[in-house]
């Protein structure tokens, strides 16, 4: 409609010329009786010391933290390096007083293969695969959803707040993007990256569907709130989050708590499961009879989190910093083999509890973004991972790479410069380094450090 619409204008514009130069249009968004098209199109070209091949589905194509798999020297076009790619719809419509009507509908893209963003594709592609000769594959909230980013709807009142219904990033994921020097970018940052910390434990929970949120900006104060209803009985799936925060002075900083039952974690399955699969449908057992090509594996928890972050701004430069403590235990309602996560995809494997022994995993940042010119932002960011050691047995208390649960520590470093060449176009240069030890390295791990650099582009309308 919006090219019709612009092709039916562009005759009357040329009859109306005269010989003097037409004025120059206004610089308007893309909106039309309250609502508005938008969009990010983001990609560049990455270089990895220790990497594995690039995904086509994956949302930042590589895996750009070190993993277990991350091998030998990768080199490839990656999207959504410092924003996610996507295209959206917004609308808001005037009710009664200063209350609105508003929705949103969001769907996410790879820009270099023009796929749906869907990470537990990425997954399921690697299923029975040896670490060895897996492509990227990570887990995340954004799994082949037609709106993936946010599908909500709901009232608006600058004086009271927002409430929406629907599917929405919360509330702990919002004030990592707001408090992270690097904006939560997937090529520069750990807690951008790896959606641990945004999901209280998990990705997958960054974004959560059959939700009600509240949000509002009182003067000086930040309220948010955030329920999952489950379509279950009792807690099962279930979760909630709530923020407080306040600013003044150039300064701003938000606390948050988030529960979150039964969430889960996928991971490809191995060569033996895939076989242990075909041979249960050769049998003739229906009820545990899965298919490799939607099927994932997976651990179960229910994890609480807490959490505080902040920003202080001294003119050009702004700081950063906050604190995670995520703690993971045991379902109260494990879930069972073919219940289905995101996306649709199947859980056929559930692995066995795996926090008989809580873990504790701490996650901490701070850094800097600097505005050297009023086009050219340089940002540097620390990050880092805590874990304690959770493992039992013979293991317990444990501190090296012989276990998963054994205590641990991951650190990271980003460095990157963003260039604004237009108001909606701009440019970026990077390089991100992480480095695992111990039980966030056990044995399996390929390699324990990555150095990954990429320049690209970005638009944004």
């Amino acid at each position: 409609m919006l090219v019709a619409s612009l092709a039916a204008a562009a005759p009357l514009a040329q009859a109306q010329a005269t010989g003097a130069p037409a004025a120059k249009a206004a610089d308007t968004s893309f909106t039309w009786n309250g609502i508005t098209l938008y969009g990010i199109v983001d990609i560049g070209v990455q270089y990895q010391t220790h990497g594995v091949p690039a995904s086509d589905y994956f949302p930042a194509g590589t895996e750009a933290i070190i993993l277990a798999n991350s091998n030998g020297s990768v080199t490839a076009v990656t999207p959504s390096n410092l924003s996610q790619s996507r295209i959206g719809l917004s609308g808001k419509e005037a009710l009664v007083g200063d209350w609105s009507g508003v929705f949103r509908f969001e769907t996410f893209f790879n820009p270099q293969s023009g796929n749906i963003s869907d990470a537990l594709k990425s997954q399921v592609l690697n299923n029975g695969r040896p670490a060895t000769t897996q492509t990227t594959n990570v887990d995340s909230s954004i799994a082949g959803q037609y709106f993936a980013g946010a599908a909500y709807a709901g009232f608006s009142s600058p004086t009271y707040g927002t409430i929406t219904f629907g599917r929405h990033v919360t509330p702990l994921a919002d004030g990592v993007g707001k408090y992270d020097p690097l904006g939560a970018a997937n090529a520069f940052s750990l807690i951008g990256f790896s959606g641990t910390t945004a999901g209280g434990g998990v990705t997958e929970d960054r974004r959560l569907d059959q939700s009600l949120k509240y949000s509002a900006k009182l003067g000086a104060v930040h309220l948010g709130a955030l329920y999952q209803f489950s379509g279950s009985s009792g807690t099962t799936n279930t979760a909630h989050q709530l923020q407080f925060g306040l600013e003044g002075g150039g300064g701003s900083i938000d606390l948050y708590y988030a529960k979150k039952y039964d969430a889960i974690a996928t991971a490809p399955l191995t060569a033996a499961q895939v076989q242990d699969l075909a041979n249960a449908c050769t049998a003739g057992a229906p009820v545990q009879c899965f298919s490799p090509s939607n099927s994932l594996r997976a651990t179960i928890s229910d994890n609480t989190a807490y959490s505080v972050m902040g920003s202080f701004g001294l003119g050009k430069p702004t700081l950063f910093a906050g604190y995670e403590h995520i703690k993971f235990a045991n379902p109260n309602t494990p879930l069972l083999p073919g219940s289905l996560t995101i996306g649709g995809y199947v859980l056929a494997v559930i692995n066995p509890p795996a926090y008989n022994n809580e873990k504790i995993l701490q996650v901490y940042w701070a850094g800097v973004k600097y505005a050297a010119t009023p086009d050219l932002d340089l940002m540097a960011a620390f990050y880092g991972y805590h874990q304690n050691s959770f493992a039992t047995g013979a293991n317990a208390g444990c501190s090296g790479t012989q276990s998963g649960g054994c205590s641990g520590r991951e650190s990271s470093f980003s460095l990157v410069a963003d260039y604004k060449f237009a108001k909606r176009f701009d440019g970026y240069l990077g390089t991100f380094w992480t480095d695992v030890q111990d039980g966030l390295a056990p044995v399996g791990f390929l390699n324990h450090s990555t150095l990954a650099t990429t320049a690209g582009i970005r638009f944004k309308f």
